[in-house]
């Protein structure tokens, strides 16, 4: 009888010093909003693109970046950096040209610290007088050439899950031998 209560006092007492040293989960940010909103069909080009997350983006030269590609893979995108404002990350766009699927790629700084990257596509219904953004303009704003880009996603905060695996094993496994150990002397003293 007193084996048994040892075995389950060891197995709470762990499972209580897991939980307590657990930290918060960290998660990256994910994409709820845009405007233009994604799949949607506009009959004139936006002036500015707008991505709204669940969560703060970190902001700061060179962390963000947005483009906006067309058909025939010209780019849209306005000169400078978006801007980040909380959870909503913006960039002005040029008049866009033809009509078309417009792609909408980004790179923001996750709050975590994590980089998280996608696309989305809009459908432009009728063409535009735009030109595209010259050459020279395009890598100063390419999601795959910001800083933001090369972040290795190990960079952020936060413990690996393997470290909390190990962990609880070790706890579980030395409460178990402790409990059965406790039992043994026992029986021993009997």
């Amino acid at each position: 009888m007193r084996r048994g209560f040892s075995f389950v006092l060891a197995c709470a007492v762990a499972c209580a010093t897991m939980l307590g040293l657990a930290g918060p989960a960290l998660a990256h940010n994910v994409l709820i909003s845009s405007d233009p909103l994604a799949g949607s069909s506009v009959e004139a080009g936006p002036a500015t693109v707008s991505l709204t997350f669940d969560q703060p983006v970190n902001g700061g030269p060179g962390l963000n970046a947005i483009s906006v590609t067309s058909p025939d893979g010209g780019h849209w995108e306005g000169v400078g950096e978006p801007t980040v404002k909380d959870n909503v990350v913006s960039l002005p766009l040029r008049p866009l040209g033809p009509a078309g699927e417009y792609t909408v790629s980004y790179r923001i700084l996750s709050a975590d610290g994590h980089p998280v990257a996608d696309s989305l596509k809009f459908t432009l219904t009728k063409a535009g007088t735009g030109t595209p953004a010259p050459a020279d303009e395009v890598a100063a704003t390419d999601p795959a050439s910001t800083p933001a880009a090369s972040t290795s996603t190990e960079s952020g905060g936060g413990v690996p899950i393997w470290v909390w695996i190990v962990g609880a094993v070790v706890l579980l496994g030395g409460g178990v031998f402790l409990a059965l150990r406790g039992g043994v002397k026992e029986d021993q003293q009997q």
